[in-house]
């Protein structure tokens, strides 16, 4: 389904209304349904789209923004609301060139979830399956469908994978409302220029995932952003959204061993925004302000002097296997030595574990030099639990890299 909405833009996001078809500022909303019919629950899922549609003009690039994939994490949710508020500002001036898809709150399903009153967005309650993992893969079959259609024209294979690409997503028969919800998600952002995947950690300074080829394309968004540690792989395992539209195109590069011109055509990213209680108005507009001015050293938008004085980065990008995750080895109050963001050496104390009944106190320390960025909201754990990382510089972990 697809409608128009007005919007008229006060001082404050939480006062945007919207009515149907006519206004000062209009964009096209659409809908995509996610439950079968006659289902017991119904969800449906809601995109914005400002500019023109890639598919009808390519004088532009097209960018996917999602927030909230794990629906529990909200600061991008609120990002969201601003970002709306500035599109529709530059789209009714005409200095949006290209398309962009905005996804406020890209899991209707995890929104819906809730254990004992409290929100339950990271996994899927009917099958144990998290909502960022197990995207397709589109590579494999590529492998085959464009076997003899490439070219030594660069931008023609840009445009052929693309199309194979969609047409791949679109094939992918979902037996489940998370799986629909993925192949909606995925379908919208296959064939972008850019996707930006807007997530947040349980506590954390603010870090970024990326493919390895595109560290130097990332660069400017981390320094506007202010990243802590940019992480970097080239597949970190178990097939992550941002993954699934980033990594097809180094796959297929390699599969093909460079006999055509295969570049990294899909610039895409997880931006964790800090921790999950880290709402505000103030970093919601810095945040939001970032991405814009991005956008626009990317060509997509019309921001005067966006790319003039860039913030000297926070951090060295370093590979996702060089963190190290700091685990509980016996339950107990967990109280912090060290600040997010810290730069610590090896050895270096990150918290202290203390036994509530014996008081016997367990100081925990890295063994990696790197970037303390992440940490637990508890202040109680169990054996096993991960209490903290570290971004070291030097990659020893392999597997399965990301947290579940």
């Amino acid at each position: 389904m697809i409608y128009f909405v007005k919007i008229l833009l006060h001082n404050r996001p939480e006062s945007i209304n919207r009515a149907p078809f006519w206004g000062e500022f209009t964009m096209q909303v659409r809908q995509h349904p996610i439950s079968t019919a006659h289902a017991s629950v119904s969800c449906q899922l809601s995109s914005f789209h400002f500019g023109t549609a890639a598919a009808t003009s390519r004088s532009g690039k097209k960018v996917y923004i999602q927030a909230a994939l794990h629906a529990d994490e909200v600061p991008g949710m609120l990002v969201s609301q601003f970002l709306r508020r500035e599109l529709l500002v530059l789209e009714a001036a005409g200095k949006v060139h290209g398309e962009i898809i905005l996804v406020p709150a890209a899991n209707p399903i995890g929104l819906a979830q809730a254990i004992h009153g409290a929100p339950f967005g990271r996994f899927d309650l009917t099958t144990g399956i998290n909502f960022n993992r197990a995207y397709r893969h589109v590579a494999d079959e590529l492998k085959t469908t464009l076997d003899g259609q490439l070219g030594q024209d660069a931008q023609a294979n840009v445009a052929l994978i693309r199309e194979h690409a969609r047409a791949a997503v679109a094939a992918w028969r979902p037996g489940t409302d998370a799986e629909t919800l993925k192949k909606t998600l995925l379908g919208m952002a296959i064939d972008a220029d850019i996707v930006l995947d807007l997530h947040c950690d349980n506590e954390a300074a603010l870090h970024i995932y990326t493919g390895t080829p595109l560290a130097a394309q990332i660069a400017p968004l981390s320094a506007l952003l202010g990243a802590r540690a940019v992480l970097l792989e080239l597949a970190a395992g178990e097939e992550p959204f941002d993954e699934a539209c980033s990594r097809l195109w180094w796959d297929l590069n390699a599969h093909f061993q460079g006999r055509y011109p295969i570049p990294s055509a899909c610039l895409s990213t997880t931006v964790e925004l800090r921790g999950e209680v880290e709402v505000s108005y103030a970093l919601a507009e810095r945040d939001a302000a970032a991405l814009l001015r991005f956008l626009a050293i990317e060509g997509v938008l019309d921001i005067a002097g966006a790319g003039d004085d860039l913030p000297a980065p926070q951090c060295t990008p370093t590979p996702l296997a060089g963190v190290e995750p700091i685990l509980a080895p016996h339950h107990g109050v967990l109280v912090y030595l060290r600040e997010m963001g810290d730069v610590l050496a090896a050895g270096d104390a990150v918290a202290d574990l203390i036994d509530p009944v014996s008081g016997e106190t367990t100081t925990l320390r890295c063994t990696v030099a790197g970037v303390f960025f992440a940490r637990s909201a508890h202040r109680h754990v169990l054996r096993g639990m991960n209490v903290g990382k570290v971004a070291g510089s030097i990659a020893f972990r392999g597997g399965s890299l990301l947290s579940q």
